[in-house]
């Protein structure tokens, strides 16, 4: 399973939305519905799943599935 969908297969946990039906443009909140222990419980988990630190302000600024992805894709380069 390739990084964006075991990725997809995290978000699923936090709302309704199957892996293969997200987009990446859909927003945690707005659309998949994540309240903000979600989001933090969901952070929590990236990092344990992927083995990466995130800093707060950096994943305060994630609002979308391509974002996330992207810092995901950074923070894997870097470590």
């Amino acid at each position: 399973m390739n990084n964006e969908m075991k990725f997809k297969e995290i978000v699923a946990q936090y709302c309704e939305v199957k892996p293969e039906d997200m987009k990446n443009d859909m927003r945690f909140r707005e659309d998949l519905g994540f309240s903000s222990l979600d989001f933090m419980s969901f952070l929590g988990e990236l990092e344990d799943t992927f083995d990466i630190e995130l800093e707060e302000e950096d994943a305060l600024q994630v609002l979308t599935i391509a974002q996330a992805l992207e810092l995901l894709e950074k923070l894997e380069q870097e470590g």
